[in-house]
C-alpha cells in the first residue's frame, strides 16, 4: 500500500511539475542570492562568506526528507528536489564556488577550486547514493524499506563524526565566532524556509507541498560543503558556516515536525 501511494505521488509530480519547478527555483537560484545578500550585508569576512555561499550552493540532503514526512509534507516531491538538485549541483557548485572566491578572497589569493576534483566529491556524496538508492527502491522496494532507518541511522552518525571533528580541531575559531556563525545561520534558514513557503502559497500549492519547499529551500548537505572545503579548498574555516549551519537549521526544522507533524490529518 505504502508503495503504490509513493508510486501515485511521483506520477502526480510528473503530471504537475509546477511544485517542482518552484522548489527548485528557491533552492538554487533564490537561496544563493539570500546567502550573498546577508553575507554582502553583514561584510563577513573571506574565508567566512565563501563558506557560507558554498553551503548555499549545495543540494538537500537525506536528512530534508526525513523532516519532510515527520512534517506530513509531501515526502515524494522532497526526494524529488534532493535527487533534481544533487545532479544540477555538479555544475552550480564549482560556477557559485569558483564566483565567490573571486568576489570575496580575491585573485590575488592562491585559494583555486580544482573543478575536476570538486565534481569527483559531489558524484560520490550526493549522486551515486542517489542513483543507486533509486535503483534498489525500484528493483528492491521490500529490502529498500528495511534498509531505510539502519542507512538514515548511518548517515546521521558520520556525519555527527564529521561535525565534531570539524568543532574539536576548531575549537578557538568556534569560540570567537560562535554568535557570528550561529546568527548568519539562522537568518538564512528563517529566510529561505520562510520565503519556500510563502511563494509556494502564493502559487496556490497545497499544504504538503509548501512544507516540502519550505524545508528543501533551508535544510542543506552540510557534510558535502565540508569535505569541499576540507579535503579539496584545505580550509579549515570555510568548513565552520557548514558545521554551525547543520545544527542551527533544525532549529525550525525541529519546529515544521513538531508544528505540522502532530496534525492528524495531511491538510491542503
Amino acid at each position: 500500500m505504502y508503495r503504490c501511494e509513493v508510486i501515485d505521488d511521483f506520477k502526480r509530480i510528473a503530471s504537475y511539475p509546477k511544485a517542482t519547478l518552484i522548489g527548485l527555483t528557491n533552492q538554487l537560484i533564490f537561496l544563493p542570492l539570500i546567502a550573498f545578500g546577508i553575507i554582502t550585508m553583514l561584510n563577513l569576512s573571506p574565508m567566512v562568506a565563501v563558506g557560507f555561499m558554498l553551503l548555499a550552493a549545495c543540494p538537500g540532503g537525506t536528512t530534508s526528507n526525513l523532516i519532510t514526512h515527520v512534517s506530513r509534507g509531501d515526502t515524494a516531491l522532497s526526494i524529488t528536489l534532493t535527487a533534481i538538485s544533487s545532479f544540477v549541483s555538479v555544475i552550480t557548485i564549482p560556477l557559485i564556488v569558483s564566483f565567490s572566491l573571486i568576489h570575496f578572497v580575491g585573485e590575488g589569493q592562491a585559494i583555486e577550486l580544482p573543478v575536476l576534483p570538486t565534481i569527483a566529491q559531489i558524484l560520490v556524496i550526493t549522486i551515486v547514493p542517489v542513483s543507486i538508492g533509486m535503483l534498489i527502491r525500484h528493483f528492491f522496494p521490500d529490502f529498500s524499506e528495511k534498509m531505510d532507518k539502519p542507512t538514515r541511522i548511518f548517515s546521521g552518525v558520520i556525519f555527527i563524526l564529521i561535525v565534531i571533528s570539524i568543532i574539536a580541531t576548531n575549537t578557538d575559531i568556534i569560540e570567537q565566532y560562535l554568535f557570528e556563525f550561529g546568527t548568519v545561520s539562522l537568518l538564512l534558514v528563517l529566510t529561505t524556509m520562510g520565503l519556500g513557503f510563502l511563494t509556494a502559497k502564493l502559487f496556490k500549492l497545497n499544504l504538503p507541498q509548501s512544507i516540502s519547499i519550505a524545508i528543501e529551500s533551508g535544510i542543506q548537505n552540510g557534510t558535502l560543503a565540508i569535505v569541499i572545503a576540507n579535503s579539496i579548498l584545505q580550509q579549515n574555516d570555510m568548513s565552520l558556516p557548514a558545521a554551525i549551519y547543520s545544527l542551527i537549521m533544525f532549529l525550525p526544522g525541529g519546529l515544521m515536525m513538531w508544528y505540522f507533524g502532530r496534525r492528524k490529518e495531511t491538510m491542503n
